[in-house]
């Protein structure tokens, strides 16, 4: 099952969650303080398709 869903995914990978977790300090923090109203989609490009 784990292969077919990261086969099934753009970049050919399931996501780790030290990813998931590096948007979210991003999101956090104030490096993010200029992004207003924007969906970030951490999905390996799951979205696009």
């Amino acid at each position: 099952m784990r292969a077919r869903f990261a086969g099934a995914t753009p970049l050919g990978r399931i996501g780790r969650p030290e990813e998931v977790a590096d948007a979210v300090v991003f999101l956090a923090s104030a490096r993010s303080s200029f992004v207003l109203g924007a969906n970030l989609y951490v999905d390996g490009g799951e979205n696009q398709v």
